[in-house]
C-alpha cells in the first residue's frame, strides 16, 4: 500500500465525512437518557431502573468492544462497513423502543444492544481516520472526538427544542440521524496510511497488554473515563437540584439546553487540545486537562445553588476540559501500539474504560443520597488524579518519544 502524503483536500474531506458520520450516529448514546424524565413517569421507573437505561448502554459497549477485541474484528473487517452496519443496528434498537416498548426490561435489553452496536462505531472510526493522518493526527482525532461529544449531546438539544413530554420525538430523531451517519461513512475512501486487514491472532491482546507504555496511556484514559460519563449522565439532575436549592424557576427545557451546552462544548475542547498536543506534547496536555476537570469535580460543591451567571460559565469550563484530553489517549495508542492491531488496541482501551463508567455512574446517586447533590461529584476527582499520575510516568519513558513526533 502506498505511503505517500495524501492530497490535503482528500484528507480533510475524509476527516469531515468521518466526523459528521460519527456525530450523527453517536446521538444514539443518550437518546433514552435525555428522555428519561418522561419514560420514568410513563413506565413508573425507580431511580435504579432509570439509571440502568444509561448503564445498559455502557455495559453493551463494553461487551461489544471486548468481543471485537478478542476476535480482532476492527482489524479483520473494513472499518467503514463495520461502522455503517453497526449504526443501522443501533438505530433499529432505538426505534423499537420508541415504537413498541412500554416496560423497562425490554428497553434495557435494547439499550444493551445499542451499546454493543456503538462499539462498532467509535473505535473503528478512529482507525479509519488514522489511515489519513500521520502528522496532525492528534488534531484529527480531536476533531473526531469533538464530533462524538456533540453527537452524544444532541438528544438533550432535541428534547430542549420540542421534545419535552414527547420521548418518541427524541428517540426517532436520534435513530434517523444514526442511519444518515451510517450512509455518510460509506463515502470515505481508504487513506494512504490505512493498515491492511490482519489475520486473526489470539495472542494479539496479550501482546498489547504486555506493553508498558500503552498500559500507562490506558491508565490515563481510565482515570479520565471514571469522571466523564458520570458527569454527562447526572449533570441534568445536579442542575435541577441546584436550581431547586435557590428556589429558581428554571424550566426543563432550559435545563436540557444547559446539559447540551455542557457536553457539546467538549467538542471545542477536544479540537483545541488536539492542536496543542501535536505542538506541546500529549502527556503535558492530558495532564493539564485532567487537573482542571478534577478541580471542577470538587468545585461543583461550591458552585451549587449559585445563580445562572455563576453556574453557566462554570459548566462551560468544566465541559471544555472534561473531554479535551480524551482524543489524546486514543492518539497515543495509535502511536504506541503494534501497527497491525491498532484497531484492536483502541477497542480494548475503550472497552475497559467504559466498564469503569458503569461503576461511577451508579456511584454518584449513592453518594448523593449520603451527602446531597452539592458534593456528589467530588468523589470523581480520584479518576483525574490517578490518570495524571499515569501520564506523567509515561512522559519519563523512552517510548514516549513515539508520541507526537517526539513531543512527549
Amino acid at each position: 500500500m502506498a505511503r505517500h502524503e495524501p492530497n490535503p483536500g482528500r484528507k480533510w474531506r475524509a476527516l469531515s465525512l468521518i466526523a459528521i458520520a460519527e456525530l450523527l450516529v453517536m446521538s444514539l448514546w443518550f437518546s433514552v437518557t435525555a428522555s428519561a424524565p418522561e419514560l420514568a413517569t410513563a413506565w413508573k421507573l425507580t431511580p435504579t431502573e432509570t439509571a440502568w437505561l444509561t448503564i445498559a448502554v455502557q455495559l453493551g459497549f463494553v461487551a461489544g468492544a471486548l468481543l471485537s477485541a478478542v476476535l480482532t474484528l476492527p482489524d479483520l473487517l473494513h472499518p467503514r462497513y463495520l461502522i455503517a452496519g453497526s449504526a443501522i443496528v443501533g438505530a433499529a434498537a432505538t426505534a423499537t423502543i420508541a415504537g413498541i416498548v412500554t416496560t423497562p426490561t425490554p428497553a434495557i435489553a435494547l439499550r444493551f444492544l445499542t451499546g454493543m452496536a456503538l462499539a462498532g462505531v467509535y473505535p473503528p472510526g478512529m482507525k479509519l481516520l488514522s489511515g489519513w493522518f500521520r502528522t496532525n493526527r492528534g488534531f484529527a482525532i480531536g476533531v473526531l472526538v469533538g464530533a462524538l461529544t456533540v453527537g452524544s449531546a444532541l438528544p438533550h438539544l432535541i428534547r430542549g427544542l420540542g421534545g419535552v413530554g414527547q420521548p418518541t420525538v427524541v428517540l426517532y430523531g436520534s435513530a434517523g440521524l444514526a442511519v444518515l451517519g451510517g450512509l455518510f461513512v460509506l463515502l470515505v475512501e481508504d487513506g494512504p496510511y490505512q493498515s491492511p486487514t490482519a489475520p486473526f491472532d489470539p495472542d494479539a491482546v496479550r501482546r498489547l497488554l504486555d506493553d508498558h507504555a500503552s498500559l500507562l496511556a490506558n491508565g490515563g484514559y481510565f482515570g479520565h473515563m471514571w469522571e466523564l460519563y458520570a458527569v454527562w449522565t447526572w449533570i441534568p439532575t445536579y442542575l435541577l437540584a441546584s436550581f431547586a436549592a435557590t428556589g429558581s424557576d428554571v424550566s426543563s427545557e432550559l435545563t436540557s439546553v444547559l446539559a447540551f451546552c455542557t457536553i457539546a462544548i467538549g467538542g471545542l475542547g477536544a479540537m483545541s487540545a488536539g492542536v496543542l498536543a501535536d505542538r506541546l506534547g500529549r502527556t503535558a496536555v492530558t495532564s493539564a486537562s485532567m487537573l482542571v476537570s478534577g478541580l471542577a469535580c470538587i468545585s461543583a460543591g461550591a458552585v451549587f445553588g449559585s445563580s445562572l451567571l455563576v453556574v453557566v460559565p462554570f459548566l462551560l469550563v468544566w465541559g471544555f476540559a472534561i473531554v479535551a484530553d480524551s482524543a489524546q489517549f486514543s492518539t497515543s495508542i495509535t502511536e504506541l501500539a503494534e501497527p497491525s492491531y491498532v484497531g484492536t488496541a483502541l477497542t480494548l482501551q475503550t472497552a475497559i474504560g467504559f466498564l469503569l463508567t458503569t461503576v461511577s455512574i451508579q456511584l454518584i446517586p449513592l453518594v448523593a443520597d449520603l451527602v446531597g447533590w452539592r458534593w456528589a461529584f467530588a468523589s470523581l476527582a480520584i479518576g483525574p488524579t490517578l490518570g495524571t499520575a499515569a501520564m506523567l510516568r509515561l512522559r519519563m519513558l523512552p517510548d514516549a518519544e513515539k508520541l507526537a513526533g517526539g513531543k512527549r
